[in-house]
């Protein structure tokens, strides 16, 4: 090891370098390759401040992983510390009765569906069992319940967070709650986020179905489903992915219906089978736990090196619509995925948190492959981007002052950028502050 870069005691045996056998499995996200200088695998709470407070007296870049998929690559660096979470991971079940929880950050949601399943509960959560806790539970938290019971922030009920002082504290309603919210939308400039408590949801069984329709060069299929989704039963949530083949573009749909109930199912998904030229491939009853099964955690080592950036919009409208299959389609190789919000999204006052966009229906998500890079990828989205008002952190791979202005605008904005000062006012956790 780096004389430098030697262990406080209190870290010995919980740092990878380079030279560790180890740093292969360590070193990067899903989808961005890193080379940190070293990077810290924490056991304790206590081996957390410890590693901020290494990397701020050393002068080390910073990053923070909760474990999981880490889409927009912050979960690496170059040259810097890298705090991996994974093995603070333990689900607790603290009041069947009042369905709270304790989830710590680096669990992964697929552990956290097994834990809850034998309780009847589920939390809000992402769409892939291998995404982590803490970085969707700060960001927002879009996922297969969302319609029905909300974003995952939207449970969080008290966060036990890391100061970059070293301190740490419980931020919940009555404890330091500017903390609390700035934790829940906001969370990664301000703190390192342990542990969460969240009020789970009653929930076993789920509807699944998964469709293909195809899509007209108008997008008018796009437009038909935006308009089902806006009459459907919250219990729905879709996921859309399109995929071009020569001339035929191609909606791969994915509906969860966050009931056991048949008539309910059927309800939910019936008007989506009249949106175009539709084909039913499967529809079950499955455990929730299905959906985010233990299979999905892998080791995240840069296999899937991409850049992304996103949009959310109110009404697909014909120009938006036109503008996302164009995008689709077109000559660059850019992934579109479409995530419906609403339903209980809107419940949430957007001045409780400081995940503000609440109106908003829809949540379009580009992806972009090498050789094409994240400036590639700017240049073909920009149609849509006519059509978007707001964006999704976790979603965002170059960070840029405007992306931060349309993920947190206005006076949203202020009170986060006001907060990450107050709480972490060297701007260890924000690179380049």
């Amino acid at each position: 090891m780096n004389p430098e870069l030697r262990a406080p005691a209190e870290l010995s045996g919980k740092l990878i370098t380079p030279d560790d056998t180890r740093y292969g499995e360590y070193r990067s996200t899903y989808t961005t390759v890193g080379s940190p200088a070293v990077v810290a695998v924490p056991v304790t709470t206590s081996d957390v401040a410890t590693a901020l407070l290494m990397a701020r007296e050393r002068g080390l870049p910073l990053a923070v992983r909760s474990g999981g998929h880490g889409l927009a690559g912050s979960g690496t660096n170059h040259g810097g510390l890298v705090i991996d979470l994974r093995r603070l991971n333990k689900v607790t079940v603290l009041d069947r009765r009042k369905r709270l929880v304790r989830v710590e950050a680096g669990a992964r949601w697929a552990q956290v569906a097994e834990a809850l399943s034998p309780h009847g509960l589920a939390i809000s959560s992402g769409d892939h069992g291998n995404v982590g806790v803490g970085g969707l539970a700060t960001g927002g938290g879009v996922g297969w319940l969302v319609r029905y019971f909300g974003l995952t922030v939207d449970r969080v009920r008290a966060v036990d967070v890391v100061l970059t002082d070293g301190s740490v504290v419980r931020a919940d309603a009555f404890n330091e709650p500017d903390l609390l919210w700035v934790m829940r939308g906001a969370g990664a400039g301000a703190g390192v986020a342990v542990a969460f408590e969240f009020e789970a949801i009653e929930l076993r069984n789920v509807g699944y179905a998964q469709l293909i329709a195809r899509v007209d060069p108008a997008g008018q299929v796009l437009q038909r489903l935006d308009a089902a989704l806006k009459d459907a039963p919250r219990e729905l949530t879709t996921a859309l992915m399109l995929s071009s083949q020569g001339s035929v573009t191609s909606a791969f749909i994915t509906a969860v219906v966050a009931t056991d109930n048949e008539q309910v199912i059927r309800r939910a998904i019936e008007p989506l089978l009249g949106i175009g030229d539709v084909a039913l491939q499967q529809a079950v009853i499955a455990p929730y736990t299905s959906l985010v099964p233990r299979q999905h955690m892998h080791s995240n080592v840069g296999q899937m090196r991409s850049s992304s950036t996103n949009g959310l919009i109110t009404d697909i409208t014909p120009a938006a619509a036109h503008a996302i299959v164009g995008v689709a389609s077109g000559p660059a190789p850019v992934l579109i995925q479409i995530r419906s919000l609403g339903g209980a999204v809107t419940d949430t006052d957007p001045a409780d948190t400081a995940f503000p966009h609440r109106h908003q229906r829809s949540l379009v998500i580009a992806s972009s492959f090498p050789p094409y890079d994240h400036e590639a990828l700017g240049k073909a989205w920009e149609p849509v981007a006519e059509h978007t008002e707001g964006a999704y952190v976790n979603f965002e791979s170059n960070p840029t002052k405007s992306a931060f202005d349309q993920t947190y605008p206005g006076t949203v904005g202020s009170r986060v950028t006001e907060l990450w000062k107050r709480y972490d006012p060297e701007g260890i956790l924000r690179p380049g502050a």
